[in-house]
This record gives C-alpha cells, structure tokens and sequence, in this order.
C-alpha cells in the first residue's frame, strides 16, 4: 500500500510560519505505523519534516500550475491511497484525473451549507469524487451529513492530536495572564475577547493579557481597531502579530487562562487543545467541535456578547481552586484522549478498511490493485 498526502497550496512546513494543519499532518505521519509507505507533497521552501518522507512542487504557482505538477508527482509514486488536505476544489479537479486510485478529501475547517442550488450541484459534484470524507471532528462530520445526505455513508471522523510533551508545563506555576490564540477575525471572537479583557483588566490591575494573532495581514483591516481598545493598558497587554508556532507554546505555557471564544462551529479548535497541553484553565464557546476538543475540563459560555466572557475571566480570576482543577482536568484530558499514537491509530485503520474494501469491490475503472493486496497482509509482511 502506498499513501500519497497532498497539502494545499502555500503549505512549506518553514518552521517560522507553520500552520495548525500541517502541525496535525506531520503528526500524524510521525506517529503513523504505515509512516513508510506515506510520502507527503507540500510547496518547495521549508525543510523536510523529521520522520517522514517529502516530494516538493515549486512555490508560488497557481492552481492549475501547482495541480499539473502534483500530478505529475502522484502519477510517479502511483499511490493506492491519496489523501487531499483541505482544498475542496483542487482536490476535486486531481481525482478526476487519478481514476484508479483511493480518494480521500480530509477536512480541518467545516464545509459550510450551500446557498442555492447552483452550488448543492457544483459542491455535490465536487465531492462525490472522494471515496471518503474525513472530518476533524464527529460534531462537523454530522452537519456535514445534514447538509449532503447522499453522502453521508462515506463521512468519517478523526480528531485532531496534540503532542502533549511538547507543551507540557506545570498548570500550578502560571503568570496571572490571559490568552487569546487564534486567527484575526471576527469568526474567532477577537473582538469580544478585547472587550471582556479589557473589563476584567480594569478590575483586576494585577492581571495582565496576551493576544496572539493570526492571518494578521489577512485580517488587519477589521482587527486593528478591536486591537486598538486595548492600547491604554500599555505593558500589561502583549500583542504578537503572525507569531511562531514557537512564540505562540512559549505564551500558552505561561498563561494561567486561555480563552477560545469562537462564534462560529468551530471544527474541533486546535487552540484549545493547545491550551489544555500547555497547562492552562479555558473558557470556551463550546460550538463545533469544541467540546470534543474539551470534555468537561472547560468553562463554556455562551458568547452572543462579551459581558458573559467578561464574567467568565473575572469568575477564574478570582477562584484559584477552580482555575487549578480545570487547568489539571484538562492537561490529563487531552494526553489520554487526544495522543498522537491514538489518532495515527484511527488514521492508519481507515487506510486500511479504505484498502480492503477497494480489493473486495474494485472500481470500475481500476486498472491494478493495491499493491499489497489486504490491509491484512500488510500487516502480516511488516511483521
């Protein structure tokens, strides 16, 4: 069985701007059984991850450039299985070109509704070209099958691990410092959080905040002037635009409280788990994805306005105890339920089942069979 994964456009795996997909991809191959029969195409740029096997396309091409040289890749390594991150139209227009082979569309972001018929045919057409959907989360795999139940037997759902060692720190020794973490936008509730800190600051001049943002350049436009109500705390309020992967750890490990105040589903929330590895006590929307991201090791609120945000912080602020043990709760959380070798696990089965199934009942068009025949002698050969 061969295993090609096909990040999306812009994807480089460059240590100073790594995003939460490709930290969940290089994950998931690290700690994948089947790590050497997976080869991952991203954009030239960044070095290879360690533990896994890259073939690079140039950067900076269009779609329809960077797709003919992903095939290109794709037709060389001739995989049985070929994974697709994230980019719903790309992906599709490569399967139409690959008939043999198995394919997989794996989802970090939720597939919104279509709004008119023209897009169910279009969105429809597009996905039914994928043998199996992979969701991050069971919350968006059902909406998904709500919005398309045509194909809702070939949804499944794998959530998101987090390498816990590599944010682990003590939950008892922690800055009075609350966090936000997340993309600039008004879908992440940047502003409520501004709002809800800036209250809770006033009130607490022992406290200080943190934001660290995402996509700024992005989201700069509208984001700014949220940012800007927070200006007349000076130092008590860091601000870091577009931050590492490296500076973002270093700040979740030191906060006492991270909050994700999302107002849309979210898909599952990796801020969250992050939050939870690193030691600190959340408060969450709890849409989406979100609750499976946190079992009960949350404070969930409902963020239709900030003032319940703001009563949220200020109930954590001034309640150590509770703080304490959410922040504990949740660390143990997140290393038992959402390890990396459990979801690889996940990941690897359904390659497996995708495999046997294709042996069973081939495509109609299916030239060769997986090379190793069942998934079952795969493992008898590896032994």
């Amino acid at each position: 069985m061969r295993i090609a994964v096909v990040l999306p456009r812009g994807c480089t795996f460059c240590p100073d701007k790594t995003n939460s997909m490709e930290t969940v991809v290089r994950t998931l191959s690290a700690h994948s059984r089947l790590n050497r029969l997976v080869t991952l195409i991203a954009d030239a740029g960044g070095p290879t991850p360690a533990g896994v096997q890259m073939v690079t396309v140039p950067a900076g091409l269009g779609r329809k450039a960077r797709n003919a040289a992903v095939v290109d890749v794709l037709k060389k390594l001739s995989p049985d299985i070929v994974e697709y991150h994230q980019q719903l139209k790309a992906a599709s227009e490569l399967a139409r070109q690959l008939p043999d082979a198995i394919h997989v569309l794996y989802r970090h972001t939720r597939i919104k509704p279509s709004r008119n018929l023209i897009e169910r045919f279009r969105y429809g057409r597009r996905l039914s070209r994928f043998d199996r959907l992979v969701f991050v989360s069971r919350a968006a795999g059902e909406e998904f099958a709500m919005d398309y139940p045509r194909l809702a037997g070939r949804v499944s759902s794998v959530c998101n691990p987090i390498e816990s060692d590599a944010w682990r720190a003590s939950p008892e020794q922690r800055e009075n410092l609350i966090l936000f973490s997340g993309r600039a936008m008004k879908d992440k509730g940047l502003d409520l959080f501004c709002t809800a800190l800036a209250d809770t600051l006033d009130r607490h001049p022992d406290w200080r905040g943190a934001l660290m943002l995402g996509d700024w350049e992005k989201h700069q436009d509208w984001a700014a002037p949220q940012v800007q109500m927070l200006e007349r705390f000076g130092d008590r309020v860091e601000i870091h635009k577009s931050a590492s992967l490296d500076a973002v750890r270093a700040m979740t490990q030191r906060a006492a409280i991270a909050v994700t105040p999302s107002r849309v589903r979210e898909a599952l929330g990796l801020a969250a788990l992050e939050a939870h590895a690193a030691g600190a006590a959340l408060i969450s929307s709890g849409r989406g994805g979100l609750r499976e991201a946190s079992g009960e090791y949350a404070l969930y609120v409902d963020v239709e306005e900030a003032g319940s945000l703001a009563s949220a912080m200020m109930r954590l602020v001034e309640n150590p105890d509770e703080r304490l043990a959410l922040a504990r709760g949740g660390q143990a959380y997140v290393e038992r339920v959402h390890s990396p070798a459990a979801r690889a696990a996940e990941l690897d089965a359904l390659r497996e089942a995708l495999v046997d199934k294709a042996f069973v009942t081939p495509k109609p068009t299916l030239r060769r069979r997986p090379l190793f025949g069942p998934a079952a002698s795969l493992t008898r050969l590896q032994g």
